[in-house]
């Protein structure tokens, strides 16, 4: 399933923010969720659809909110391995010299760009995470200067060290997981992700 595919069913517009991402797939869940239509399968199969493509979107949606639970009051275990939030973002009052854009990707970029994107779903889906680091980590040396490139480069290592956390190898989950942060160190809903997996590592181990 492509981007073009996701916004298409999940009634959006390319480039919608991560609240209206979650309000139009509440209200299509709500209308194809089985429990309402239990012998529409075809209501089945667009729920799924619309699930998988929400997936997609979240995952790769600007990041324009800030997470609302506060952090534990009490230090922990784990608290030693747990990620600094972001960097503050100092204004100055003086004139700064205009940031110049990067170049707009040639063709062959943008089809070599979104074939990867595809696969990369594909891999991460059928938890092949070695070859999906593989796959992002040469399209990042490719468009080194990529927002969304590094965007998926960085969950798809935070993919990756949820994983081992999950088969309780814990010293590579944190490797995995400090590359996610320190690969897009801005991404605040990153930031919660990787935190919520240094809190379930705490937990379980």
């Amino acid at each position: 399933m492509n981007l073009a595919d996701c916004y298409r069913l999940l009634e959006l517009n390319t480039g919608a923010s991560i609240a209206e991402i979650k309000a139009s797939y509440r209200r299509l869940a709500r209308r194809y969720h089985p429990d309402v239509n239990p012998t529409d399968r075809q209501a089945k199969e667009k729920f799924i659809a619309i699930t998988e493509a929400y997936e997609i979107l979240l995952a790769i949606a600007p990041q324009v909110e800030i997470p609302k639970e506060k952090p534990p009051a009490t230090p922990s275990k784990a608290s030693e391995w747990s990620p600094q939030p972001p960097p503050k973002v100092t204004v100055t009052t003086r004139k700064e010299k205009p940031v110049t854009p990067e170049p707009p990707l040639s063709e062959t970029d943008k089809q070599l760009k979104w074939q990867s994107y595809d696969q990369l779903q594909l891999l991460l889906k059928a938890q092949k995470f070695p070859r999906a680091i593989a796959l992002i980590e040469g399209l990042a040396q490719r468009l080194p200067h990529d927002v969304e490139v590094r965007q998926w480069q960085a969950i798809t290592y935070q993919r990756w060290g949820r994983y081992l956390v999950s088969q309780g190898d814990l010293d590579k989950a944190r490797i995995y997981l400090k590359k996610a942060l320190k690969t897009d160190p801005h991404n605040k809903s990153l930031w919660y992700e990787v935190k919520r997996d240094f809190d379930r590592m705490e937990y379980l181990y």
